[in-house]
């Protein structure tokens, strides 16, 4: 009897490890589909992009009537020279996540073809224009543009003065999102003649070559004119405070006004925006700079503007690269109060106020980001008619806001 239960122990125990033997070996051979490694038929599913010499960051459009599979690819320039793709999906690329060692390879590059150019812009007027406008924009913000055309940035006479207008963009990052873009801007060129399209794409750390591209075409194009405003498209600005503060300026003597920034610091912070490393500027410091909401300059420091730009080298925050570019022509720039590029700030004295007023903005001359709607809204109040801003009185008791008009003592209770 005990020899016959050994037997069936050693017999359950036997199959016992046979079983566990054949499960390891289908476990080890399940294998999901979706992270199996592509083998012969890599090119299949590899993306067309071409590494252009003038814009390497630039990926050329797919063809469409090549099937895509499901699988998200990054190609980077170094797999490219070494004919590796990476098929692994990597976290999505945004502003703050900036790629410094590509821009560091590239950077040298800053002369992209001009795609769509007005080379007459400026000779509508003789003499040249008192002052040009010109305004960053990118090619899917095209209700921005036609907001800023209907509004403060129309063309013609304002108080006697020529003005003139144009709008710089790049080409746009993601192709896809927009396939008839290329289509559609040039309609919208032909339309009010005052694109200008540059072969670079059009991203925030490529703001740097907007800005010198336009300065090297304003030299070019537009040595004639007065002034120019250069802003952006998201911003209200009072045309008439603007000419009527440059007819008292010279425009053959240099020129810079804006909100000026001192002493700002470089933002060490990688999650940051404005995340800039050591290795790329070493200094504290960064030199005084213009809020890019928004600022003016004069023909002669333009024209001095597009010569520093070509010396300079080049950095990722435009904002700070004209500073360097103003430091290195040994131009300080002015600070003016009209200039408000971080917006309206409501007193502490009342914080339920509602800056949204156009007696406001009756006296300024740039206030930065504003919607589509609120510029719309912005210019027709000031332009109405009806407009009626009392004007301020100088009182020597500590600040206080005017009552409203009717209200009885018994209403008035504290809060």
């Amino acid at each position: 009897m005990r020899v016959r239960l050994k037997g069936d122990a050693i017999c359950t125990l036997f199959l016992l490890v046979a079983l566990c033997s054949l499960l390891y070996s289908q476990l080890e051979h399940l294998v999901p589909v979706g992270i199996k490694e592509p083998t012969q038929k890599k090119s299949s599913v590899t993306p067309k992009i071409f590494s252009d010499p003038r814009a390497p960051w630039r990926p050329m459009p797919a063809e469409a009537t090549v099937p895509r599979p499901q699988v998200t690819l990054l190609v980077k320039r170094t797999d490219l020279a070494n004919n590796r793709v990476q098929t692994t999906t990597p976290p999505p690329l945004t502003d703050s996540a900036f790629n410094f060692k590509r821009y560091l390879l590239n950077k040298d590059n800053r002369n992209f073809n001009l795609l769509i150019n007005q080379p007459k812009k400026c000779r509508k007027t003789p003499g040249g224009p008192f002052l040009l406008i010109a305004i960053k924009s990118v090619v899917e913000d095209f209700d921005r543009r036609e907001i800023v055309r209907k509004t403060w940035g129309r063309e013609g006479l304002v108080n006697g003065e020529q003005i003139q207008r144009v709008f710089l963009l790049g080409t746009p990052k993601n192709r896809t999102v927009l396939a008839t873009w290329e289509t559609l801007i040039h309609q919208e060129s032909q339309t009010y003649r005052d694109i200008l399209l540059w072969d670079f794409m059009d991203t925030f750390f490529n703001l740097t070559l907007k800005e010198i591209h336009f300065l090297n075409w304003a030299a070019e194009f537009c040595h004639d004119v007065k002034f120019i405003f250069k802003g952006d498209a998201d911003v209200f600005v009072n045309i008439e405070n603007i000419v009527d503060f440059l007819e008292r300026h010279d425009p053959t003597e240099d020129l810079f006004v804006g909100d000026i920034i001192y002493n700002a610091r470089p933002i060490r912070v990688r999650k940051s925006k404005y995340y800039i490393p050591e290795t790329m500027y070493g200094l504290s410091i960064y030199p005084a700079y213009a809020g890019g909401g928004g600022f003016l300059l004069s023909s002669r420091t333009m024209r001095k503007l597009s010569r520093a730009c070509r010396e300079v080298e080049l950095f990722p925050i435009d904002d700070v690269f004209l500073g360097m570019c103003l430091q290195r022509i040994n131009l300080k720039p002015i600070l003016h109060e009209g200039f408000k590029t971080f917006g309206i700030v409501k007193p502490s004295a009342a914080p339920h106020l509602q800056t949204f007023d156009p007696c406001f903005y009756k006296d300024l001359m740039v206030v930065h980001s504003l919607k589509v709607a609120e510029i719309w809204l912005m210019w027709n109040l000031l332009h109405s008619p009806h407009l009626s801003c009392t004007q301020k009185k100088q009182v020597k008791k500590p600040f206080q806001w005017k009552k409203k008009a009717q209200i009885t003592p018994q209403a008035s209770t504290p809060r």
